[in-house]
């Protein structure tokens, strides 16, 4: 880093700063400060959201997957985008949650089976995320440090001290100051403010990249494996190991099942101003997601290119010299493609991909403190009071919370030795609860007969069968036959269906959905005026989850992306046939993956960071507008009587 860069670093940090003090004049009740009043727009809620996507710890994980690889997963990703795309146009589980205004998981719990069951899923949902959250400020705090040009220790006061320990400290110190200013109402803000600005530095990263390093380059270093190791031709891969064609698969079925399970972004899911906002902002996500891999992708096959090819020998000897320093094995893996982009960045845009990064630790490190701090105080503390906490005592229980998150992940990342891939610790630890929980939502909101004896039934089994698998592979190591996403697969299928053959052997009478749902006469008249309604009546959308919410525009957002992915899940279909009877040369599948893989990325990352930028800055400004004209009630507090809101009673 050279001064250049630390001034590149000053501005966006001094406005995130502005921001968050900002904020808080809007913070005005509970559900302003973990729901942002459930105010929010759907781009606003897919730039903020998609910020989390872009911290150190996900680059690292993305460079871990692509560096053994390459663009395998991304042919078989394409089996599963009928699926998908159902998901997510229909809002599964997503726009059913939003309409039981629960502030979290666990209250919808309550509302749906029992007190007891909230607070059980809500520790072992804490339980779970904070073990799950601990190893991402030690990563990113480690990428950090050899991206900086920090030394690997310091001296304090005689002690040798490694350097990632203070840099955790302080980059923790700062996402939580984000967090307590005024909750969620400061992070969408920031969280899309730093979306918008690093949507820009990515093309300017991007160009610098396809200047410096030819396609040419990087195909012969991809090109360069073994036998049934490829990383350009899906066909010639299947003895790559982990991350495979059954690796995509399972990961299909947990995409379906832990739809909105895992909490860790839980507040998102309650922010938007209507249930149809909300699943607006998953599909309006998808889009955004569509330029977001260009960066990544392009980094870590340059990463790879630079550590490997002739071209770049002398260049590279520093970052092998550095890395080569690395004791730990699995811990020179995981940083070698970070230290390599370390080494092939010159000033300037050294500096820009470390606003990107920052600000992502930022974003997704807020974000997991709020989800994780409110989660303890409103799924176990709030269900065993017999009365509710005042507006100010429960914000500052919240930020005790949030805090107390905190010191446990800087406490646990002095401590943990990493063994395992980032992406296979978050599968095995979300699993943990999602093994169980995923089947209590899932029922919940679409089946009248699940009973309260079912949820328990399937959350202890799943569960149970996850935590055994993760002690089994922690003595067994290696020799255990299964990996982390394995593990958390077949936890998942047996809590399935236990849950369902207890519930139909204890159902007595079926759940009352639509009061739970605020539907028909228990609709929430302050809601009303946010609807929206289509002219039209509605046909063949509703095959793919089109409805009458979708007016003419949404239902171009729809069936763009609809239209869009079909095309490449049919070119997934023509292909595979095609190199069955009749495979692609090496040559082929290389031009294919520089067009796919690399050109296609790019357009769509300069298309994003104009129509996002745009989106945008609209919602935050009706965001505002929102908020001032709110009048929060004092009741929505997450508190649940005679399984319904607090706020929902007749007499309340």
């Amino acid at each position: 880093m050279h001064l250049f860069d630390w001034i590149l670093i000053v501005f966006p940090l001094a406005l995130l700063l502005g921001v968050a003090l900002y904020t808080r004049s809007y913070l005005k009740g509970v559900a302003d400060f973990l729901s942002g009043g459930r105010l929010a727009g759907r781009y606003l809620l897919a730039v903020a959201k998609g910020e989390q996507g872009v911290g150190a710890v996900v680059f690292v994980a993305s460079f871990e997957i692509i560096a053994k690889s390459g663009f395998i997963l991304s042919w078989w990703g394409w089996i599963s985008i009928p699926v998908s795309l159902i998901v997510a146009i229909s809002g599964w589980v997503i726009y059913r949650f939003r309409e039981t205004r629960a502030l979290t998981l666990a209250q919808f719990f309550e509302m749906r089976y029992s007190k007891r069951f909230r607070i059980f899923t809500g520790f072992l949902g804490f339980a779970a995320g904070i073990a799950n959250f601990g190893i991402i400020p030690v990563v990113g705090s480690r990428f950090m440090t050899y991206f900086l040009g920090l030394p690997p220790t310091i001296s304090v006061f005689g002690w040798e001290l490694e350097t990632y320990i203070p840099l955790m400290a302080l980059l923790l110190s700062i996402s939580l100051a984000l967090t307590l200013s005024s909750g969620l109402i400061t992070l969408m803000i920031t969280n899309c403010l730093e979306g918008m600005i690093s949507m820009v530095l990515f093309l300017i990263i991007i160009g610098f990249l396809l200047t410096v390093f030819s396609w040419t380059e990087i195909s012969q270093v991809l090109e360069n494996r073994s036998p049934g190791q490829s990383l350009l031709n899906p066909f010639d891969s299947f003895g790559l190991q982990d991350f495979n064609i059954w690796y995509v698969l399972m990961g299909l079925f947990g995409g379906i099942y832990r739809t909105m399970a895992w909490q860790n972004q839980g507040a998102y899911s309650t922010a938007a101003v209507t249930a149809h906002e909300s699943r607006m902002g998953g599909i309006m996500g998808t889009w955004k997601g569509l330029g977001n891999g260009a960066i990544i992708t392009l980094l870590a096959v340059c990463a790879m290119t630079y550590m490997s090819h002739p071209d770049f020998v002398q260049q590279s000897s520093a970052a092998k010299a550095e890395i080569s320093e690395i004791g730990q094995a699995q811990l020179q893996s995981q940083m070698t493609v970070p230290i390599a982009v370390v080494h092939m960045l010159p000033e300037g845009i050294k500096g820009l991909l470390c606003i990107i990064l920052l600000m992502g630790i930022f974003g997704g490190d807020g974000t997991h403190l709020l989800s994780w701090g409110s989660l303890f105080i409103q799924d176990v503390i709030l269900p065993l009071r017999k009365k509710a906490f005042t507006p100010k005592q429960h914000i500052r229980l919240l930020r005790w919370s949030m805090a107390g998150v905190a010191l446990f992940a800087f406490a646990f990342g002095c401590l943990f030795k990493q063994t395992e891939y980032v992406a296979m610790w978050w599968a095995v630890t979300e699993a943990i609860y999602v093994g169980g929980a995923g089947i209590a939502i899932i029922g919940g909101l679409y089946w009248r007969k699940g009973t309260t004896a079912g949820a328990w039934a399937g959350l202890i089994s799943g569960s149970s069968l996850v935590t055994g698998g993760i002690i089994a592979r922690q003595i067994w190591g290696d020799a255990f036959p299964l990996n982390g996403i394995q593990i958390a697969f077949f936890g998942s299928i047996s809590a399935c269906v236990i849950y369902a053959t207890v519930s139909l052997l204890t159902c007595r009478k079926d759940f009352e959905m639509d009061r739970m749902l605020h539907r028909g006469v228990y609709a929430v008249a302050s809601e009303q005026k946010f609807e929206t309604k289509s002219r039209k009546q509605v046909t063949w959308g509703r095959l793919i989850g089109i409805d009458e919410h979708f007016t003419f525009g949404d239902k171009m957002l729809a069936g763009g992306l609809f239209g869009w992915s079909m095309l490449w899940f049919g070119v997934f279909v023509v292909g595979t046939v095609w190199n069955l009877v009749a495979p692609w040369p090496l040559a082929v599948w290389s031009q294919f993956w520089f067009v796919v893989g690399i050109g296609i990325p790019v357009c769509f990352a300069v298309i994003t960071a104009v129509w996002f930028s745009w989106g945008g800055i609209r919602d935050m400004r009706l965001f505002f507008q929102r908020l001032k004209q709110e009048r929060p009630d004092n009741l929505d507090n997450g508190m649940v009587v005679d399984h319904h809101n607090l706020g929902d009673r007749p007499d309340s």
